[in-house]
């Protein structure tokens, strides 16, 4: 008997750890040279249950996720600071990091191509065997407004705008929509996805 239940404990303690290294560990793949998550982060410090899981949004240089569905309470609408993403508000697993412009540069010239998957809207980037996928996850306006799931996708990137006129104000992202990949900058308040690349 005693056997026996040190078999099922250990059992457990292992399908336990397997469960929350998952949510924090993704073996990555490579597309032009950088290795990406295949999964959107989730809570801060964990990625998404599954490559079709939406994740959660985060406004740039802030670590706090927002749901990507229904309404939230308490945003904040103020600009976040900064001349880059800090390391201490990066939403990413260890080991990962927020994207840099040129990164999402980079994935957006592999090109894509629209897909479905798990009834979930998104761009599938890369050759096989080395495919990511990218929901449509939509975003969170500068009041925190739920806006665009399933038709684009917005992804942060760990730069601030280019313009001299909005560096402070502005960050640059990739936008995702049918026929139209391309890199824009957005106000620092409002929320996107964040996809992960290996530090």
């Amino acid at each position: 008997m005693r056997k026996i239940f040190l078999l099922l404990f250990t059992f457990a303690s292992v399908k336990c750890y397997s469960q929350q290294n998952t949510a924090t560990t993704d073996v990555g793949v490579v597309i032009n040279g950088v290795r990406w998550a295949t999964r959107n982060v989730d809570a801060p410090g964990t990625f998404a249950a599954t490559p079709e899981s939406l994740g959660m949004h985060f406004q740039w240089n802030r670590r706090q996720g927002w749901s990507a569905t229904g309404e939230v309470t308490g945003w904040d609408s103020s600009i976040p600071t900064g001349t880059t993403w800090a390391r201490a508000n990066d939403p990413c697993p260890p080991g990962w990091r927020v994207p840099t412009s040129g990164e999402l540069r980079r994935l957006r010239d592999a090109g894509s191509v629209r897909e479905t998957r798990d009834g979930v809207n998104g761009h599938l980037f890369g050759t096989a065997p080395n495919l990511l996928f990218l929901p449509l996850a939509g975003n969170r306006s500068m009041n925190g407004t739920l806006f665009h799931v399933g038709s684009v996708g917005f992804y942060w990137s760990s730069a601030p705008s280019t313009s001299a006129a909005s560096t402070t104000i502005n960050a640059m992202y990739l936008f995702l929509r049918e026929g139209n990949n391309s890199e824009r900058a957005a106000h620092r308040a409002v929320g996107f996805s964040v996809r992960c690349v290996a530090e």
